[in-house]
């Protein structure tokens, strides 16, 4: 019988958690933990994300700003706003949401972002120091699928695990994180040139799907008995919705679900625990200060 990964409960109860900190700090008269966040243009996905992001943190009582700018916005006035929040000593982390507008160089303005404050994980300096096992802010989906592995108590030591899509969002930090002390995997890392990708996903006792191509994983690629973690979320139109929309995930749940031990949700899995690991790095920002 498949068990659901509940990302769901479990931001909940992580949430909790936080509000609980929180509300002990502020009582002690600090002030709440300031998490601010930069969108440029109007990305449907991005505006939803970012709208949560901001009910999240108010949830548990920090302090949320949102910068909106328009799509028009020079890679200059991104790189100005950016330098303003580096150096603003009210803010703790800060996140700018991608993708950005074609004319900005997404790589630029990651590395100008401080490592100090940079909440998602995505400077150099924190993937280098992640890479070399030093303390660090992970970003914040990899760090989401070991929360609810760890909280759910799946076995990881000596598991061979299967990352399909190498990202530096998350398949990359996801292969390097299993792969440590205290997940201790064995992982092997797939990607759209691999040859033989059905074989080598079959031989997954955990299977992290990020390739991004909706329903990619299908029964025949999944071993029985594995654990599958669908970090995949696109929406497709679904005329019998009242959004006109259904959300879907990298694998076929139809098919895959009846193979696993454990499983997570589309939506309800990765999703809720990605915002809730950008909470927990902004807390962690805010008491290093």
């Amino acid at each position: 019988m498949v068990q659901l990964l509940d990302g769901k409960a479990l931001a909940l109860q992580i949430k909790d958690e936080i509000a609980n900190e929180v509300r002990a700090l502020t009582k002690e008269g600090h002030r709440a933990p300031h998490l601010a966040a930069v969108i440029v243009g109007e990305d449907g996905a991005s505006m939803t994300y970012v709208a949560n992001k901001e009910k999240s943190s108010k949830e548990v009582g920090f302090t949320s700003s949102v910068y909106r700018m328009s799509e028009k916005t020079t890679e200059a006035q991104l790189l100005e706003t950016i330098e303003f929040l580096n150096n603003d000593p009210d803010i703790d982390g800060f996140i700018v949401q991608l993708p950005l507008p074609k004319h900005i160089n997404e790589q630029k303005v990651i590395n100008t972002i401080s490592a100090d404050k940079d909440v998602d994980g995505f400077t150099p300096v924190n993937i280098g120091r992640m890479v070399l096992g030093e303390d660090c802010f992970v970003p914040a989906t990899p760090m989401g699928i070991c929360t609810l592995l760890k909280r759910y108590g799946i076995e990881t030591a000596g598991k061979h695990c299967v990352v399909l899509g190498r990202s530096n969002i998350v398949g990359t930090p996801a292969a390097n994180l299993l792969s440590r002390k205290g997940f201790d995997c064995t992982v092997t890392m797939c990607h759209s040139k691999t040859q033989n990708l059905a074989e080598l996903t079959r031989q997954a006792d955990i299977l992290v799907v990020a390739i991004g191509k909706p329903e990619f994983v299908t029964a025949d690629m999944v071993k029985p008995g594995a654990v599958v973690v669908d970090v995949g979320i696109h929406r497709v139109a679904d005329a019998t919705k009242k959004n006109g929309y259904r959300v879907i995930g990298d694998v076929k749940h139809s098919e895959v679900d009846a193979k696993c031990s454990w499983v997570t949700p589309v939506p309800g899995g990765v999703g809720p625990l990605t915002i809730v690991s950008l909470l927990e790095n902004t807390l962690k920002a805010y008491k290093r200060k």
